[in-house]
């Protein structure tokens, strides 16, 4: 199987891209749920656009054939997992203020050392383990169990948006090895959005001019951030490009401060720093990891 040529200064620019344009695109969702529009709807448009503007681009070049896939049941596992990872990574910022649901998806990379012990078997030493119990420390310091703004159930969601990216980006990364950044976007587009649409009878209203501006936003900048965040898993390594996310916090804080005239506590400008070094040291030792390691070795393992 041909492997895809890394190209990591390129996967770092596309991934800093794709950072900035879904930190937008959560803030649109914060911005037009708080409108009245129903969360199943939004996650609706979020998705749908994305197919017809795939199908669009690639027929007027009569590139319809890039979408072929021989993969499709992985396909589908992928729009399975990354329609619920829609839900919390979505959900969460209409729970909580923008940064400290920023703050707490930062953990994908400390569920990423978990899920590689726990499922895959592989030997974490004692620096990513560490960086676990940093990172953890730091999402404590943030929710203050029982004492602090962010209710318990916002916490849960923004977590499990941590998990859910962690359990995607290796999926994405391995659908990147036989298939184009354009083609796993429009799978999960296509996949997810029968499910979304099902349930629109029971949530769908009437929308003003400037709420369905919205909605095509959202759908317009899904796919744009989709395509970006895809290729960059195509030409960088996950531990690599990771690092680009906490850029997010600066958008966060910025539309925080912007739109609902928040700024964040105490608590996560101590906190989020713990989070943040956690993901760093675990990101450059799996750097260092895939250094001494031999490709072909490294290949069979991912």
């Amino acid at each position: 199987m041909v492997q895809p040529v890394q190209r990591p200064f390129l996967a770092l620019f596309l991934r800093l891209l794709a950072t900035g344009v879904l930190a937008t695109l959560i803030m649109l969702v914060k911005y037009t749920s708080e409108t009245g529009v129903a969360f199943a709807e939004i996650l609706f448009w979020r998705q749908f656009p994305t197919v017809i503007l795939i199908l669009g681009w690639l027929a007027l070049r009569g590139e319809i054939g890039r979408l072929r896939t021989r993969r499709l049941p992985v396909h589908a596992r992928r729009a399975f997992l990354g329609l619920t990872g829609m839900c919390f990574t979505f959900g969460a910022p209409i729970l909580l203020p923008l940064a400290e649901s920023t703050t707490l998806g930062f953990t994908t990379p400390i569920f990423a050392v978990i899920l590689s012990a726990l499922l895959l078997r592989e030997k974490v030493g004692p620096v990513r383990w560490l960086a676990v119990v940093l990172g953890f420390t730091g999402v404590i310091i943030i929710a203050q169990p029982g004492q602090s703004h962010i209710p318990p159930f916002g916490a849960f969601v923004g977590l499990g948006a941590g998990f859910m990216v962690a359990l995607i980006s290796i999926q994405v990364r391995d659908l990147g090895r036989t298939d184009e950044s354009i083609s796993i976007v429009f799978w999960f587009a296509a996949l997810s959005s029968p499910f979304l649409l099902a349930a629109l009878p029971f949530v769908i209203s009437a929308h003003t001019p400037w709420q369905w501006f919205l909605l095509l936003s959202c759908g317009l900048l899904g796919c744009i951030g989709q395509l970006l965040l895809t290729a960059s898993l195509r030409y960088g390594q996950v531990a690599t490009v990771i690092v680009m996310d906490y850029t997010a916090l600066v958008w966060a804080t910025l539309y925080g401060w912007l739109v609902w005239d928040q700024l964040p506590p105490a608590a996560t400008w101590l906190g989020a720093p713990a989070i943040i070094a956690a993901g760093a040291i675990i990101a450059w030792r799996e750097h260092r990891l895939n250094q001494r390691t031999p490709p072909a070795t490294a290949s069979a393992g991912e």
